[in-house]
């Protein structure tokens, strides 16, 4: 954990990349399952591989602690709701190439996805922002960890106030596991929390790591992790 005080300064968003936020129907899904979707999506939208911003963001569902606990087991499930959404980060100059998603029926492993009608979400600066998952490396030692994610901030000039990191999970991936903690920063300027969630901390974007989202405050989020 890393606290240090700050305050806030007037700031435009910049359109360059969005939340593309998609209706689904779909039953259930299996905890692990985004390498799956990566790949499923990455055969609908090849030009996913050409842009260094596009994120693909972990669905979860109604059971799963809003994406920070998710079931165990191997034949744990995702039950989602109808308020579940597929959300890809992308260039906004690609809405309409992601957009042609809409109506079709993707494959995810045993499970079929539904798409609907989709709507584009400009980013939000909010001073907390968080991370389903950010890529730990071969380490599970959580101060090891946040150091890591220290170094990286500041090497894109963010300076956090806050950080605070949840327990270990890992994705499935055909070459090994890919181990995660989730992570929550505080008390960024709204500049830093543009620039982190454009950039995104760590690999694997791709498998819904690095990938943060505003939070409108640390409280609900913090008894969560701990």
């Amino acid at each position: 954990m890393y606290w240090k005080d700050t305050s806030t300064q007037e700031f435009t968003v910049p359109p360059d990349v969005v939340d593309l936020v998609f209706d689904i129907s779909c039953r259930a899904l299996p905890p692990d399952h985004a390498y799956d979707l990566w790949q499923t999506l990455q055969a609908s939208l090849p030009w996913f591989a050409e842009e260094p911003y596009v994120g693909i963001h972990p669905i979860h569902g109604a059971e799963s602690g809003n994406g920070w606990v998710r079931p165990d087991g191997p034949q744990a499930l995702l039950y989602l709701s109808r308020r579940t959404k597929l959300v890809l980060r992308i260039p906004s100059r690609r809405t309409s190439d992601a957009g042609m998603l809409s109506g079709r029926t993707l494959e995810i492993g045993a499970y079929r996805i539904s798409i609907g009608g989709h709507t584009a979400r400009a980013l939000n600066p909010l001073s907390t922002i968080f991370a389903r998952h950010v890529a730990t490396g071969s380490g599970d030692d959580e101060s090891i960890f946040l150091r890591q994610c220290m170094g990286e901030l500041e090497g894109i000039g963010v300076a956090p106030r806050k950080m605070l990191c949840g327990r270990e999970t890992r994705i499935t991936t055909p070459n090994g596991g890919v181990r995660t903690r989730s992570l929550m920063l505080a008390e960024l300027t709204p500049a830093e929390s543009i620039q982190l969630q454009l950039r995104g901390l760590g690999p694997w974007r791709q498998l819904g790591c690095g990938l943060f989202i505003g939070h409108k405050d640390i409280k609900p989020v913090k008894p969560t992790m701990e």
